[in-house]
C-alpha cells in the first residue's frame, strides 16, 4: 500500500494553530491508514490504496477548507519522493558550505516557463535557488530572517502555490519512512 507524506500549507503559522491529534484524526476520518504526523508543522504520513496523487490532494484540501474555514494547500509525496528530495544537493559544495540554510520548496506541478523565468529572478546575493521536478532548492546564506525571499514573495512572483521545508526536516522524515521501511 503507498506510503504519502501530506505537506500542508498554513498549519501552525500565523496564529493558525492546528492540533495534531486533531489532523490525525481528520485523515483518519478520510479512510487513510497508519496515520501520524511529524512535527507541529503540518506533515501527516499515511497509507492509503489510491495511487492517484492528485484527487487525493484535492480530497484532502477540500476537507481541511471545510474543518479549518480556510484553504491549506496540500503537496503529497511519496516516502520514496521524500528520500530523493531528501538525498539530491543541488548546489556545489562551496554553496552548500556557505548557506545557513537549506531550505525546499514543494510544489504541485513543475514550473512551466515563464514561472521558472519568476522563480531564478528572485535570486540575489542572499539566495539562489534550483529547480528539480516538482521541487525547487533554496539556498540562503543568510539568516532565513533577513532575506527578502519568503513563500509569499515566491508565490505572488511565480503564480504558484508552494511549501517550504527545511533540509533537515526532510532527511528526518526521509530517515523515519524510507522505501527500505516500506
Amino acid at each position: 500500500m503507498p506510503r504519502y507524506v501530506a505537506f500542508l500549507r498554513a498549519v501552525n503559522v500565523g496564529g493558525r494553530v492546528v492540533k495534531m491529534d486533531w489532523l490525525r484524526s481528520v485523515f483518519e476520518d478520510l479512510g487513510f491508514s497508519n496515520v501520524e504526523t511529524f512535527i507541529a508543522s503540518g506533515n501527516v504520513v499515511f497509507e492509503t490504496r489510491s495511487g492517484a496523487a492528485a484527487a487525493l490532494e484535492e480530497k484532502i484540501e477540500k476537507r481541511l477548507g471545510v474543518e479549518l474555514g480556510y484553504q491549506v494547500p496540500v503537496f503529497l509525496r511519496t516516502t520514496a519522493e521524500v528520500a530523493e528530495i531528501a538525498a539530491r544537493r543541488p548546489f556545489d559544495e562551496e554553496a552548500m558550505r556557505e548557506a545557513k540554510a537549506f531550505v525546499v520548496g514543494l510544489l504541485k506541478d513543475a514550473p512551466d516557463a515563464g514561472a521558472l523565468e519568476a522563480a531564478m529572478a528572485l535570486r540575489s546575493e542572499a539566495d539562489d535557488f534550483r529547480v528539480v521536478g516538482r521541487e525547487i532548492y533554496w539556498s540562503c546564506r543568510v539568516n532565513q530572517s533577513e532575506s527578502k525571499f519568503t513563500n509569499a514573495v515566491f508565490e505572488r512572483k511565480t503564480k504558484l502555490a508552494a511549501t517550504f521545508r527545511g533540509i533537515s526536516t526532510m532527511e528526518k522524515l526521509a530517515g523515519k519512512y524510507s522505501a527500505a521501511a516500506n
